[in-house]
């Protein structure tokens, strides 16, 4: 059984929408939409072929060339994991008599949702990165290492084409001591740590988010097992696509049981695309 509130509301239903909204989960900041191409066909497949990269040759004039073999390769994302909530709502639960409160869990659980498929996106963005960057000892935590840091991932993809897209930096909460300690040290202007997608400043051209702690994980998250314990990821956004299935909300009946199981969830697929691999860098914290 769900353990429901003891209040007394007198009047159930004086009980306004807003009043379930003054005290909620605390919430984690959402990255992945913000530096990922997104999706949101019920496609199971996005095929996405490349060519091999041509080389013109450089020659004294003497109207002769080499012939050169053409080659396509395939590649592809698939919707190969589900993000998922369910549970049972008895029929006597006060739950249940009120819409706002009743709203607010359906509310929680796409939440929850999101959050999970956030989780999956990040650390397979990380994992999938081909480029590679291991910071000075201390890390973001040292203040002195911050321009030192952030210069250095510039460096490893400029000159690409692909730049005009925005560069963008995913850090955890603890790693902004030194970040913030180096930026406040340099007069430069930091944005508000509420603003939507975690975005906490940009410096360099690079969009600077953060998540929480132990966001970046060494487990399995659904299919694919990360080893991203220590690590951060850097990158040009737009590089990785994210698809999402139509979420799927049901309500049903359960035999044996009075009241209703809710169940919330979308299927959802991830790919850094190969030849955009090497714009995304697999930070390693020292």
């Amino acid at each position: 059984m769900n353990t429901i509130g003891t209040g007394t509301y007198g009047s159930s239903y004086r009980a306004k929408y807003f009043s379930s909204n003054l005290q909620q989960v605390l919430r984690k900041a959402l990255v992945a939409e913000a530096i990922c191409q997104v999706d949101r066909s019920d496609d199971k497949y996005i095929h996405n072929p490349y060519s091999n990269q041509p080389t013109a040759a450089i020659q004294a004039v003497a109207g002769t060339y080499s012939v050169s073999a053409w080659t396509i390769t395939d590649d592809s994302l698939t919707k190969t994991d589900e993000a998922i909530y369910g549970e049972h709502v008895f029929d006597f639960e006060e739950k249940m008599n009120h819409y706002d409160i009743m709203a607010t869990r359906m509310d929680e659980m796409a939440y929850a949702v999101a959050t999970g498929i956030d989780k999956f996106v990040l650390n397979n963005l990380c994992e999938d990165g081909t480029a590679s960057y291991s910071t000075p000892a201390g890390g973001f935590t040292t203040a002195a290492n911050w321009p030192v840091i952030l210069a250095n991932l510039v460096a490893k993809v400029s000159g690409y084409a692909d730049i005009y897209r925005g560069m963008f930096l995913v850090v955890e909460n603890s790693d902004l001591v030194g970040v913030l300690q180096s930026q406040m040290a340099s007069g430069f202007n930091f944005a508000d740590l509420s603003l939507r997608n975690g975005l906490v400043s940009t410096q360099l051209g690079v969009d600077i988010y953060v998540v929480r702690d132990s966001t970046f994980v060494s487990e399995t998250i659904g299919s694919t097992t990360v080893t991203n314990s220590g690590h951060r990821v850097f990158g040009i956004k737009g590089s990785a696509t994210y698809s999402l299935g139509t979420p799927v909300y049901e309500e049903k009946g359960v035999s044996g049981k009075t009241g209703k199981e809710i169940a919330y969830g979308t299927h959802f697929g991830f790919k850094l695309w190969t030849q955009k691999a090497g714009l995304v860098v697999d930070i390693t914290v020292a």
